[in-house]
Parts: structure tokens; C-alpha cells; sequence
């Protein structure tokens, strides 16, 4: 091990002083290595790929590799040292010996100046030690970066939430589990976009600033646009802009993009994340169902390799075969006891909201001025949506809660619509679409109240051309991944998250806790 890793993280300003005067004293000698680069012909796991496995122990492949990487382990043995290098596949074992380098490069260039964090080039054949690990026998080096701050150290890593999310970069680094776990977001990103295209459905990009903030209820965030001096938002979803596309003659359209929602921090929220939206012409939330069940099916069997996830608690969740479908009024009937809770005036489905929640000793505060179907709505979320933990769709949701889809012909008060949940979480809703434009009209006014400035009349004024039956969905992807991967925090899978901005005060608001 080198001399530097005795050193504890309080002299971390040392050990830059000290890793500065390597630079210098390499920059004196002529050698800059902020000024190399290096070819590599292979990566950690391809160059492991190409030993040879007939060969005896220590006998050396006759082709060489070059590999390159940042230094995290270094074990100092004399005429030879053993390192390890990280690159973007992985890991891979490094045998340095005096004998096997260019005169004097052993004590003079390897040892004094090479450390844990550098970033190096390195050539040569392969060969498997006594351990039976892969490992490059060094004929040539070079320095590609020098790492000027110490990494954290190696027995205890990040430990600290703020650090991990604030310097990713040394998350990614120290944590395999983070870089695995952001190895299996790209795929599953990669793999959905395929499913849809395999199903013909075009990707396509629609604008982030709106004019007006519509297709959800959220608070936007509000920037000014300079060159039309007037106000625009950050899109809070992607919905009617795709809806205009169906308008358009586009029959299967999707988008994954970033959406902004200027509201709170939780573990299950980030104000800005990711957000896939499938609207498909002449289907319906029937459809959808079906789409949503392959896409997650074959996620894992593609992706994951198994349709267990394991949660956290020890349990499982099993999402192969079918799925359970059962309707919202049932599952608030099951959770407060009450087969008459429909008939129940306010400020009783309020005492047994309330009495139910003290039961079971949750902390529920309800907003006596809400409306019936608040309530209920809060029931369902607190007591109905934590215990989904198998894949549910949740059908027929209440009409005051979704302005966009349509209503159900055999129930008035609800529409056709589900919302998929697996563990406790919302991760799909689904619509037939609404295309009627006379009653998207007044749903759009009864939601938006007198208000009516946030109505997207241009929107509108493109289903009076006529709009084809659709279904249609959205997908939190962030979630999705969190779910797929067994993460706990929405900001672990997110790779910058947000962050109160270090060192600088923020007007206009409490400070949400960086750990929320």
C-alpha cells in the first residue's frame, strides 16, 4: 500500500499539497501527464475475455492488451506491486515488476509518483496468478490523469447521504452497487425504447417551455421568456402536446423526457425526473394493460434475468403471469370496513378516516375543507396504496380526479382508467382518452375553476379537429427503476438529484432536508 493511504481524510489538504508536488516534480522531468492520452484495445472485462483458459498458472497469453483505468488498490511489495484499476466495465488485476519495466521506471517514476485515484494507461499480456485472478503483466505504463484529492477510504466509503448525492462521481467510483444500479437504468431505458419501436410506435420530442402548464395537477416552475417578454413553464408532463400528434395523424407516439413539478423532496419525489408517456389510436386502458404488462415482463426477463424483485423487508414480488385487477371503491370499502362509505356524509368518512389512522398509528392530517372525494382519495393513499405490493391494477378511479379521460358507461362517477401499483407505489396510470371536445371542455373548466387564463385553448381548438379513440399512459421511470433495481431513495437512481445549492442562501421558502 502506498505511503498515502496511512494518511487519515482529516489531511486531506496535505495530501493535495503532497500530490501537487508529484505533479510538479513530473512536469520538471518534462512529462505532463494532464497532456497524454492512451489507445486502448481492450476493457476490463473484454481483455478478461480473451485469456486463454488452457493455459498453465502463471503462463502468459501470447497477445497482449491495453487497458486503462483510475488506480483504486495498491499493494506495494518490493521489486513488484500488485494494482487494481477501475474502468467502465469493471474491475481488472495489475502485476507491476522492476524486472518487466524499462530501466529505473520501477522506483523512479512508478513509485514516486503513481497513487491511489491516478488514472493510468497500461500494456501488456495476460496471465492468471495462484488465486486464479486475470491479471495484466505491466511491460509499459503511463500516467493519463494524476488525482490531485484522495478518494474516500476504502473500508468506509460514503457513508454520508449529502456527499453520495452532491459528489456522484465519487459514489460511482467507491460504490459498485451505484455503478451497477445506474448500468441497469441505462438498460432498462434502452430496452423500453426498443419494445416500443418494435411495436411501431415513433419517438418524438415536444417542447419543455409551455405556455401554459397542463396534463397534470402540479405547481410549475415559472421562468421568463427574454425575446417574447412573457411568462412560460417548465412542462409539469408531456401529455398534450402527444395528444395533439393523435390529432395530427401520428397513431403511436411515446416520449421519455425530463418533467418539472415545482413541489416537494420524499424519498418517493424529485422535482425533476423522468417521465415516459404512450398514447397508441383505436385502443383504450384496456390496451394499455396489456402493454404495460409486457413491457415490465419482458424488462425482466431481458434485462434482469428473473420476474422476482426482491424488496428490502426480505419479501417478494412476483411480477410474472397475470396481474390482480380490482376496483377503487372496493379497495376503500376493504380498507376502512364501511360497505357504506359512498353514502357517508363528510365529516363522517372524516372520524372514520381519522380513527382508522390512529389504529394503526399513522400520522394523517386531514384538510377539513376538502371534498368528499379528497377524502376519499386520501384514505386511498394512505391507507390503501402502502399495502399494493403485488401488482394491482386499480380500476375505475373517481372522475374529479383525472380531467382527461373518459367516463366509464357503466358508472358515472368513475372513468376508464387504472392505475398499475406494485410496492405501495404508483408506478403507471392509464387512460381510455377522452376525445369528446365539448366535455374535455367542461372538464377542463370545473377543474381549473375561475381560472380560466390556464386553459390551453390551442389544445382544445385541436380536438374540435377531431381526435381519434386512444389509450394512454405514463410511466415514472425514475420509479420504475427504483422498483426494477431494489433501491430505497428515488435520488438513488437519479444521478444528480436535487440539492439545496452549497454556500448560498435561497430566498422564498423553507429549506427541504437534504436526506428527505
Amino acid at each position: 500500500m502506498s505511503e498515502e493511504t496511512k494518511i487519515t481524510e482529516d489531511n486531506s489538504h496535505d495530501l493535495f499539497a503532497v500530490r501537487k508536488g508529484k505533479l510538479d516534480a513530473m512536469r520538471a522531468g518534462g512529462f505532463d501527464p494532464f497532456r497524454a492520452n492512451w489507445n486502448q484495445s481492450h476493457t476490463s472485462k473484454t481483455a478478461v475475455e480473451s485469456y486463454d483458459e488452457s493455459l498453465e498458472e502463471g503462463q502468459a497469453t501470447p497477445h497482449e492488451v491495453s487497458v486503462a483505468g483510475r488506480v483504486l488498490v495498491f499493494r506495494l511489495m518490493g521489486k513488484a506491486s500488485f494494482l487494481k484499476i477501475l474502468d467502465r466495465d469493471g474491475i481488472i488485476q495489475l502485476y507491476v515488476s522492476r524486472d518487466d519495466l524499462p530501466e529505473g521506471f520501477y522506483n523512479n517514476e512508478f513509485k514516486k509518483f503513481v497513487d491511489v485515484g491516478d488514472i493510468i494507461g497500461v500494456r501488456g499480456p495476460l496471465f492468471k496468478t495462484k488465486t486464479g485472478e486475470v491479471t495484466v503483466r505491466v511491460k509499459e505504463m503511463r500516467m493519463l490523469s494524476k488525482g490531485m484529492r484522495p478518494l474516500p477510504e476504502k473500508w468506509h466509503g460514503l457513508t454520508d447521504n449529502e456527499q453520495i448525492y452532491r459528489q456522484r462521481y465519487l459514489d460511482l467510483i467507491v460504490n459498485q452497487d451505484s455503478r451497477k444500479r445506474f448500468i441497469q437504468r441505462s438498460n432498462i431505458i434502452k430496452y423500453i425504447r426498443e419494445f416500443l419501436w418494435s411495436r411501431d410506435f415513433l419517438e418524438v420530442e415536444t417542447p419543455t417551455l409551455h405556455g401554459v402548464a397542463g396534463g397534470a395537477a402540479a405547481r410549475p416552475f415559472i421562468t421568463h421568456f427574454n425575446a417574447l417578454d412573457c411568462d412560460f413553464y417548465l412542462r409539469i408532463a408531456l401529455e398534450l402536446h402527444l395528444k395533439r400528434m393523435l390529432v395530427g395523424g401520428f397513431d403511436r407516439v411515446f416520449e421519455m423526457g425530463r418533467v418539472f413539478r415545482n413541489e416537494g423532496l420524499s424519498r418517493k419525489h424529485n422535482p425533476e425526473f423522468t417521465m415516459l408517456e404512450i398514447y397508441q389510436a383505436y385502443s383504450d386502458h384496456r390496451g394499455m394493460m396489456e402493454l404495460i404488462r409486457s413491457l415490465i415482463q419482458g424488462l425482466c426477463r431481458d434485462v434482469l434475468g428473473t420476474t422476482t424483485i426482491r424488496r428490502a423487508d426480505g419479501g417478494e414480488i412476483e411480477l410474472g403471469g397475470e396481474w390482480r385487477e380490482v376496483k377503487y371503491d372496493d379497495l376503500i370499502i376493504e380498507a376502512t370496513g364501511d360497505k357504506g362509505w359512498f353514502e357517508r356524509s363528510r365529516d363522517e368518512k372524516i372520524a372514520i378516516f381519522e380513527k382508522i389512522a390512529q389504529e394503526k398509528g399513522l400520522k394523517v392530517q386531514v384538510d377539513h375543507d376538502n371534498t368528499d372525494c379528497e377524502i376519499t382519495n386520501d384514505v386511498y393513499e394512505k391507507l390503501v396504496e402502502p399495502n399494493l405490493i403485488q401488482p394491482t391494477f386499480v380500476m375505475n378511479i373517481p372522475k374529479e380526479l383525472c380531467p382527461l379521460a373518459k367516463i366509464c358507461v357503466d358508472n358515472p362517477r368513475a372513468l376508464d382508467v387504472f392505475e398499475l401499483c406494485i410496492n405501495g407505489q404508483e408506478i403507471a396510470p392509464a387512460y381510455s382518452e377522452q376525445n369528446d371536445p365539448f366535455i374535455q371542455r367542461e372538464m377542463f373548466e370545473a377543474q381549473v375553476g375561475e381560472e380560466k387564463q390556464n386553459l390551453d385553448e390551442d389544445f382544445l381548438v385541436a380536438m374540435e379537429y377531431g381526435m381519434p379513440p386512444a389509450g394512454g399512459m405514463g410511466v415514472g421511470i425514475d420509479r420504475l427503476v427504483i422498483l426494477l433495481t431494489g433501491a430505497s431513495n428515488i435520488r438513488d437512481t437519479i444521478l444528480f438529484p436535487s440539492l439545496k445549492p452549497e454556500n448560498r442562501a435561497c430566498d422564498g421558502g423553507a429549506e427541504t432536508p437534504a436526506n428527505a
